[in-house]
């Protein structure tokens, strides 16, 4: 039985399909969307040097309550359904949990050695940290002892192979009707973009729906490889779990 109102909170990495994913959500009447709620007091707080950091800190602020009690209080616009897309490495250490038991939490996962190379295009001095697959399954058993219950996983590969049988199966185990217009939106950016999307969301903003998945060989450098082998036991933890239709 689902959560009513519904919000929905999906625990990807950086360089996922995660803002795709969030444009097929917002293409929904019923569906406000918020993008990345934490990035701000993630940046205040570890001074992690990432493009246009003071402006994001200014935009998304640094107030951990109130963002807290927006993600988990009522749905903006009268709206039915209230989709965040997180960042697991956000969600810092300190942060108390119980608040995630208002929200049906996801996890949004991609094979380690396509994340770091998707990330070194952008920031270049990647760490295991930075791309959140420690977070992500610390997270996740976190979420299944909270709930009992074996929270919903996402391989972005599996989904790109077949995005409309995956959005059918997302919904139906979120108890929800399906509707085609998730599968594109209009070109462009979008007011509900952080302002961090001039640094990361070209390729986003200049499609109109999901990228038809394409098998990549990466060249990663020793210290990238290094990085993707020590998280990869934690991305195949998560795959076992993945939604299937």
């Amino acid at each position: 039985m689902r959560l009513t109102p519904l919000r929905i909170a999906m625990w990807s990495g950086p360089r996922n399909i995660s803002t795709a994913l969030m444009r097929a959500w917002e293409n929904r009447a019923d569906c406000v969307v918020w993008d990345e709620p934490l990035y701000g007091y993630y940046l205040q707080e570890t001074g992690v040097q990432h493009p246009g950091a003071a402006e994001v800190i200014a935009a998304q602020g640094t107030d951990l309550e109130a963002i807290i009690a927006r993600c988990s209080g009522d749905i903006p616009r009268g709206r039915q359904i209230f989709y965040q897309k997180h960042m697991t490495l956000h969600l810092l250490p300190e942060i108390e949990r119980s608040w995630l038991s208002a929200l049906v939490n996801c996890f949004l996962i991609r094979e380690p050695e396509a994340v770091i190379a998707s990330y070194a295009a952008v920031r270049s001095d990647a760490t295991l940290d930075d791309i959140g697959f420690i977070q992500q399954a610390e997270l996740f058993e976190q979420v299944r002892a909270m709930s009992g219950e074996v929270p919903m996983v996402i391989d972005s590969r599996e989904f790109l192979l077949d995005p409309e049988s995956m959005l059918q199966a997302i919904c139906a185990k979120l108890d929800i009707g399906f509707v085609p217009e998730m599968l594109s939106w209009p070109k462009g950016p979008r007011d509900s973009d952080g302002v961090w999307a001039k640094y990361w969301y070209d390729s986003v903003c200049n499609s109109t729906g999901f990228a038809p998945y394409h098998k990549k060989d990466y060249t990663l450098s020793n210290k990238d490889r290094e990085i993707a082998l020590r998280a990869r036991p934690h991305y195949e933890n998560l795959y076992q779990y993945r939604l299937q239709p």
